[in-house]
């Protein structure tokens, strides 16, 4: 089995799980890594950033989802597609919880793996929201 290496796969696998978790809501948080990891091998590093997404979105949940919905217009959450819905909130966490990497790095990201992984239109729609959102950075850095 091939190792799974590099933050963007840390950061598509991380959708996989929270969207089987907003899927599946009876699924627990180790029943959802279960099901990714037994189909793919992260390299270490990989493995904890992935981890690290996880665990950390899924923790500050609730700050995530209403900064998203704070910088919508006419957009509320449970009308969001789920897949865009979780990489905005993967992004987010990002932005406000690893200042090491580069805000236009985490947009980038979200865009190619929207582009990827969800409708045409979406990548747009993710990069006008992060690129409101992105302000958290600067928000939290101020307090």
């Amino acid at each position: 089995m091939e190792k799974i290496v590099g933050r963007r796969n840390g950061r598509v696998n991380a959708l996989r799980v929270l969207y089987l978790l907003d899927v599946y809501k009876n699924l627990t948080v180790e029943e959802a890594i279960k099901t990714v990891f037994n189909e793919i091998e992260f390299e270490t590093d990989t493995r904890e950033f992935f981890e690290k997404i996880v665990k950390g979105t899924l923790n500050n949940i609730q700050i995530i989802d209403s900064y998203i919905e704070k910088h919508t217009i006419n957009w509320k959450l449970d009308r969001m597609a789920t897949v865009d819905k979780n990489i905005m909130r993967i992004a987010t966490y990002e932005m406000m919880n690893m200042p090491e990497t580069p805000i236009n790095v985490i947009i980038d990201e979200a865009v190619e793996i929207a582009k990827q992984y969800s409708n045409s239109d979406s990548s747009k729609f993710i990069n006008g929201i992060l690129d409101k959102v992105k302000i958290i950075r600067k928000e939290l850095n101020n307090k």
